[in-house]
């Protein structure tokens, strides 16, 4: 066992430095060719961070163990939203961007249900993986579109984080060229130590992959999402701080589950109990962004706190279910009744501070 645990740690570690490599490499080697900071960000930095779950989750698809992919990319989606954009608000309250109330937040919610409702059969099989993937090339389309469009405070934010030139010389494209494939090399070793490890973790602990990867690997394959987010936010650079959580979530579920359910033989099993509790988590996370977005345009520390709660209930909840416990009652009671609670408080005050602010009439 402890050889295992050593390979996992290993395996997160080799994951993380082959990230780091990979949008090092790629992100410089496309601003010397003239690449926008602002795309850089929103694609290259943005599928880099989410290389981990990539690698992870087509290792673990390739190996027919559909539901270690699924409980990674339900489980990261989740960690996403509440835990790094929690821990992200306590350490500096973000402030929130028009175009992510108004189009990546809904976009977000958007494919969550889509990806509920195609799994509502209890199989996401390659029918439904190529309508995933090719959502993924509209939104990217789309993203790219809409860049043109920002303003240039936001465009100055990426600027100063992604706008690092140097000179195009041939040894610097070699370097850079050799980064990508050293991060790509990397991204694969890791993988395979990882879902190796952790099936074996999953097998001593007698649980299933599924709970692994909803909480642990998760966990850890979200660690670059994490850095990212709270160094922007403390240099107070919230769009891409808030970007990056939300436009992880859509690649997670549109590329690396399309790609997961391409890949594995026969698609992807989706179990009853994951359709019944964390599907619906995963839409109940996206939809509450909403209304915590919508107050004054910002995540406080308070909202960020409550989103922490959130994701304490939830994964004492999945470690509870597996092991059968008998306080689960207690936690399910907690969480049917407290976070509809505080869902529904929270529309209530950002109605309420739409008014205030003028944008909603009241009704006669």
């Amino acid at each position: 066992m402890t050889n295992t645990i050593l390979f996992f740690i290993l395996g997160l570690i080799t994951l993380i430095i082959g990230a780091d490599l990979l949008v090092r490499g790629a992100s410089r080697l496309a601003a010397a060719f003239g690449v926008s900071p602002l795309v850089i960000g929103l694609t290259i930095v943005a599928i880099g961070t989410a290389s981990p779950e990539i690698a992870v989750s087509l290792k673990a698809a390739a190996s027919g163990q559909g539901d270690l992919t699924l409980g990674n990319v339900l489980g990261s989606n989740i960690f996403n939203i509440l835990f790094i954009l929690g821990v992200t608000s306590i350490f500096a309250p973000i402030v929130i961007a028009e175009q992510l109330i108004r189009k990546d937040a809904p976009i977000m919610l958007g494919v969550s249900l889509l990806t509920f409702a195609l799994a509502l059969d209890g199989k996401l099989g390659w029918l439904d993986g190529t309508l995933l993937l090719l959502g993924m090339i509209i939104y990217t389309v789309f993203a790219l579109r809409q860049s043109r469009a920002e303003s240039r405070e936001v465009q100055k934010e990426y600027e100063q984080e992604f706008a690092k030139k140097e000179p195009r010389t041939a040894k610097q494209t070699i370097l850079n060229i050799g980064f990508i494939l050293v991060g790509l090399g990397l991204l694969v070793l890791g993988s395979n130590w990882l879902v190796d490890s952790a099936t074996q973790i999953a097998k001593s602990l007698g649980v299933s992959e599924l709970v692994i990867g909803l909480t642990i690997v998760a966990v850890g394959t979200s660690l670059p999402e994490v850095a990212t987010s709270v160094v922007a936010a403390l240099k107070k650079e919230s769009d891409i701080a808030v970007g990056n959580a939300v436009g992880s979530n859509i690649f997670n579920l549109l590329g690396v589950l399309g790609v997961g359910a391409l890949v594995a033989p026969g698609g992807i099993s989706v179990a009853s109990r994951v359709l019944q509790f964390d599907l619906p988590v995963m839409v109940f996370v996206a939809l509450v962004t909403l209304p915590i977005f919508y107050i004054d345009n910002r995540v406080s520390r308070v909202e960020g706190g409550l989103l922490l709660v959130y994701y304490v209930a939830y994964v004492t909840y999945v470690i509870l279910r597996a092991a059968e416990s008998s306080t689960l009652p207690a936690v399910i009671l907690f969480i049917a009744f407290f976070i509809p609670i505080t869902f529904i408080a929270l529309i209530v005050i950002a109605i309420r501070s739409s008014r205030a602010r003028g944008k909603i009439k009241p009704l006669p």
